[in-house]
């Protein structure tokens, strides 16, 4: 029953997280009035209010770059990470299946594309993965962190992050976030840097923490 609730918690917080910041990009293409920084802003604070629903439930993760990197640290087991990872997943192409249903393939219905070389746009994933999972580690997991404050710090993190390198990369920072729309929307010609690159940044960022903290 634990088990059940965690997975409702991911497949309802995935969804949102998806529907709503995706669908804030096919929105702006639609009526101009969201702009870039709204679209940013809605990333961060759509997942710091879902932090404070559901961290309590399942630790919020809503996205498998993230759920991997606890995985390598032993805060999960094998089979409750890939059961997360497969609820994330399908509840991104839910959320990208409803938005096409309501607006059609605007936008590619928010996919994460390179501006320009897929290298540049590899590196940068793997960048901000690296410091959005420091600030998870750092904010919600240490033993000194001020954990009712964590939502605010990896809500910020993930708003900033995606306000500066958005136009550039995407700044996806989650494999689920990109997998949803690439699939639903056929735009899937970029989406392996998209899966490769937070899940490396999430572990080296594990990685490091683990030395920082030893």
């Amino acid at each position: 029953m634990e088990m059940k609730k965690q997975l409702l918690a991911e497949f309802i917080g995935t969804y949102f997280l998806v529907f709503a910041g995706t669908g804030a990009m096919v929105i702006d293409e639609i009526t101009h009035n969201i702009t870039h920084v709204g679209i940013a802003m809605t990333f961060g604070l759509v997942v710091t209010a879902l932090i404070y629903t559901f961290g309590h439930i399942s630790g919020a993760h809503f996205n498998p770059a993230v759920t991997i990197a606890f995985w390598v640290r032993k805060d999960i087991s094998l089979r409750s990470s890939l059961l997360y990872i497969l609820t994330q997943c399908v509840a991104a192409i839910a959320a990208s299946s409803t938005l096409y249903w309501l607006f059609g393939n605007i936008a590619k219905l928010g996919a994460t594309l390179p501006s320009s070389r897929e290298r540049q746009s590899f590196v940068l994933e793997f960048i901000l993965t690296f410091v959005l999972m420091i600030v998870i580690l750092g904010s919600a997991t240490h033993g000194k962190a001020v954990k009712s404050f964590a939502g605010i710090a990896i809500g910020a993190a993930v708003g900033v992050m995606a306000m500066f390198a958005g136009p550039i990369c995407g700044a996806s920072m989650n494999p689920a976030r990109s997998l949803g729309p690439a699939l639903v929307s056929g735009a899937t010609e970029h989406l392996w840097l998209y899966l490769a690159a937070p899940v490396l940044g999430a572990i080296a960022a594990t990685l490091v923490y683990q030395i920082l903290h030893d």
